[in-house]
């Protein structure tokens, strides 16, 4: 994402901070003159990640660390999210390597630093993978009902388990530590 702008997209993230994202991202849209979307994923090689499921998460951290270029060699156009929340959403509206790159793109708008760390080594089991993760980043401002202030340090963990079809992830199940998030942007 280039620019102060920010994109207006209903997303979901780790279940709170997708929500968070989704306000804060509102909130800053409806006062800019203008917003853009992220640009569409692009990838050099797909099969550089096929069916190899540590390969496939290494990617998929960095993925959410911001490098959306590998995106197509792991994410299906069949891929959907199951996640609660905030808002009340489960997750169904975000579909393919497109959707997912937009809502973390919404994600680092609230949190433009936004670092993921592996907690532990992945489970790796037949078509499933699960990896447990810690975030870090500085919270920038603009969700409603949030009394810290931007610049705000927040970490929070969470576990995303994922299905693995055909060399690519098609299912992502998310459940991540809400209260912890809340309670550092004193949303509570």
């Amino acid at each position: 994402m280039t620019g102060t702008t920010r994109p207006r997209i209903r997303l979901l993230l780790p279940a709170a901070l997708a929500a968070l994202a989704v306000t804060a991202t509102t909130a800053a849209a409806s006062t800019s003159p203008t917003t853009t979307a992220p640009h569409p994923v692009t990838s050099p090689d797909h099969r550089a990640h096929a069916k190899n499921p540590k390969v496939m998460l290494d990617a998929w951290l960095r993925l959410w660390n911001g490098d959306y270029t590998e995106a197509p060699g792991i994410i299906s156009p069949e891929f959907t999210v199951h996640a609660a929340l905030l808002d009340g959403g489960d997750g169904s509206g975000i579909h393919g390597a497109d959707g997912l790159v937009a809502w973390i793109a919404q994600t680092r708008g609230a949190f433009p630093d936004l670092r993921f760390s592996l907690q532990t080594d992945p489970l790796i089991a037949g078509h499933r993978a699960s990896v447990r993760w810690t975030a870090t980043g500085t919270y920038a401002g603009g969700f409603p009902g949030a009394k810290a202030r931007p610049g705000t340090r927040v970490t929070f963990t969470g576990t995303d388990t994922l299905r693995i079809e055909d060399g690519k992830f098609v299912e992502y199940w998310l459940n991540s530590d809400t209260l912890q998030l809340l309670t550092q942007l004193r949303a509570l």
